[in-house]
């Protein structure tokens, strides 16, 4: 399997104290640790004799690593919260650094676990993004999504199909996160089919069978095992009500696809500019936690049925369109946003060979706002 070059650095981190690195299963964090720290102490918790050895012993940590200032890494760390308290004992006499990776953090959150009191830095590690990827080709990230043992490989459909199987049979199975797992994977088809779309908590239920008040807990399960995310309403415009409700997305593009069963996507149809849309979602989420950005991520939507697809942080609006062709209607949103003068820009994002500027309102090429965007010019 080929090895990316990750933008995260956690050496820069690291350095300087310790760091829990969460991401969902497959998004590569083994991988990066290994090639980043090759030769630092590294215990795997997926591993029966490591995990057994340290539940019944603890201070088996301190015996195998007795002087000062080591680095060690413990690979997912909520298989065994408890010895969380062993870490920071670590911390604090031996001066320990420590990296501590997890693929949820559903136990982490709702477990009591201790969580070093601010001596650890969070950071998170999503599926691939488009400056991670040589020769960068836009279509084939909209159909294998960006988890790495996916995206090169020669049966992509089937391995995104196990990665699907293997989260319900683990994560959730196993787990004990809910005892209807049923349930829960007819929820996770209806959740795929409204990627991207507000959170009707009814019309979900409805469609999946499963009561409304039992989905505010499955959303935060997918939150929590780091496989969806909401992106909030911006609510601070006068002239026009805002929708109140967030947009929920999936954590990648392959997973939304087989979940929903979509067939290839195509430049052109329907389902490339609901796939571009929730990749440029991604792109931006991605950076802005790279970044170590302050800047948040929303959209905008009134009851009248303007909408704007992505506001970072209180200065830039953008709407999201695949196609090369601008009309009319594509800068109702943005100027109705505009007239309430609270941000600084206002873009269209679009497959347009270069930048044009009409009435006020970029347009500009996907890859040119790509390049912005790791650049740190949208994070301030």
């Amino acid at each position: 399997m080929a090895i990316f070059d990750r933008f995260l650095d956690l050496n820069s981190v690291l350095t300087k104290k310790s760091a829990f690195l969460l991401g969902p299963r497959g998004s590569g964090k083994s991988t990066l640790i290994r090639s980043q720290f090759p030769n630092a102490k590294y215990y795997d918790l997926l591993e029966e004799k490591t995990y057994l050895s340290l539940l019944r012993d603890s201070s088996i940590l301190e015996q195998e690593n007795p002087s000062k200032g080591e680095l060690i890494i413990i690979d997912e760390i909520q298989k065994l919260p408890k010895l969380l308290d062993e870490v920071q004992r670590l911390i604090f006499t031996h001066q320990h650094r420590f990296l501590l990776t997890g693929s949820s953090a559903r136990k982490l959150k709702h477990g009591g676990a201790n969580l070093l009191g601010g001596r650890a830095r969070e950071l998170n590690l999503f599926p691939l993004v488009s400056c991670e990827i040589p020769d960068f080709n836009l279509e084939v990230l909209l159909n294998r999504g960006g988890l790495p043992s996916v995206f090169n490989s020669e049966e992509p459909r089937e391995d995104l199909r196990s990665y699907i199987s293997l989260y319900l049979r683990e994560e959730i199975a196993n787990e004990a996160l809910t005892r209807k797992v049923d349930d829960f994977s007819r929820f996770l088809d209806v959740v795929a089919l409204n990627n991207g779309e507000e959170l009707h908590y009814q019309n979900i239920s409805n469609d999946c069978g499963v009561k409304a008040k039992t989905l505010a807990n499955y959303i935060e399960i997918l939150e929590d095992t780091l496989l969806g995310f909401n992106v909030s309403p911006f609510e601070s415009t006068e002239k026009r009500k805002a929708i109140t409700r967030s947009k929920f997305y999936l954590f990648d593009l392959g997973i939304t696809n087989v979940l929903a069963k979509r067939g290839k996507i195509l430049q052109g149809s329907e389902l490339f500019g609901k796939a571009f849309e929730h990749f440029i979602m991604l792109e931006t989420r991605a950076a802005l936690n790279y970044l170590r950005s302050d800047a948040t991520q929303s959209y905008w939507r009134t009851k009248s049925g303007f909408e704007v697809d992505l506001i970072i942080g209180e200065k830039f609006a953008f709407e999201i369109k695949s196609s090369e062709m601008i009309t009319e209607k594509h800068f109702k949103g943005l100027r109705a946003l505009r007239e309430e003068k609270q941000l600084k820009t206002y873009s269209i994002i679009a497959d347009v060979p270069r930048k044009r500027v009409l009435d006020g309102i970029e347009i500009i090429p996907w890859r040119e706002f790509l390049t912005k965007l790791w650049a740190g010019e949208y994070s301030q």
